[in-house]
């Protein structure tokens, strides 16, 4: 573990397993989590042989709770201080939700050869938000009920998210993890509730169309088609649409966070997709 100063005077912390020699994977974690959330992931992929890093985004997790640069410019770039300063070259970057946004931005102006593929899983790409030219986007009250939640009772807020349709824990028969719902809660409430609060603007605000057309390496697109967060329809098919390389592979009733609820099938799918 250790940290990376950028520009600003934002120290960014992160994980970093494995040998360094093996094929860098980079995760990108969701609102309003940690590194901490890709762990299932990072113990996967390291027995794979990979190296394996994930930071917290500044005002996430163990990052510097700053005042200013909640925004995706902002992010991208901290995640080149981050690579640069590790001297990642020919990396994978895994982004889910939010951090699937930031990998786009990212990706999209990395230095050649910095980037190898790219993951994006229940990302917020294209954008989120409905407008004119995006129609079956979600209406601002949504946002506006995310921010309200952080405002009023963010610690109550962080248990009633990943106890409803993060995880999908409202559906009729869900096997519900109270474990998945604590661990939501404990790194939710290890951040910033600033960062939090201006991070929805940036999620669900920010248009990366521009961003995906730019992507000249291959993209995997996974998607949970009853994701509550980030609605199917509306998300994987249309940034598949516009991706140089992009596959998708859509899931029959995976919730939001299918990452944590359904490891199992997720994992080697990346993996075959990343040996492909």
């Amino acid at each position: 573990m250790g940290t990376v100063t950028t520009d600003d005077g934002t120290t960014i912390f992160y994980k970093d397993w494995g040998p360094r020699e093996g094929e860098p994977i980079v995760f990108h974690h969701g609102w309003p989590l940690s590194a901490d959330d890709w762990d299932n992931q990072m113990l996967f992929f390291l027995a794979q042989g990979y190296r394996v890093i994930a930071h917290d985004r500044r005002g996430h997790g163990r990052s510097t709770q700053t005042a200013t640069g909640h925004d995706m410019d902002t992010y991208a770039a901290d995640v080149t201080a981050l690579t640069d300063a590790l001297d990642l070259r020919g990396a994978v970057h895994i982004g889910h939700s939010t951090g699937g946004g930031e990998v786009a931005r990212y990706v999209a102006r990395a230095k050649p050869g910095r980037v190898s593929k790219a993951v994006l899983v229940g990302a917020v790409p294209p954008l989120m938000l409905k407008t004119e030219a995006n129609p079956g986007g979600l209406p601002m009250e949504v946002f506006d009920g995310f921010r309200a939640g952080v405002a009023g009772n963010r610690a109550q807020s962080f248990i009633d998210i990943p106890s409803g349709p993060f995880y999908g824990f409202n559906r009729p028969g869900a096997q519900v993890s109270q474990g998945l719902i604590d661990n939501w809660w404990r790194q939710g409430m290890m951040g910033a509730a600033n960062a939090h609060y201006e991070c929805v603007a940036a999620f669900s605000e920010t248009d990366f169309t521009e961003d995906l057309q730019q992507i000249e390496v291959p993209v995997l697109v996974a998607h949970g088609t009853d994701d509550q967060v980030v609605p199917y329809d509306d998300s994987a098919p249309l940034t598949v649409k516009l991706l140089k390389n992009g596959t998708l592979k859509s899931y029959e009733g995976y919730p939001h966070g299918m990452l944590s609820t359904h490891p199992e099938v997720l994992n080697p799918d990346i993996l075959a997709f990343i040996r492909s």
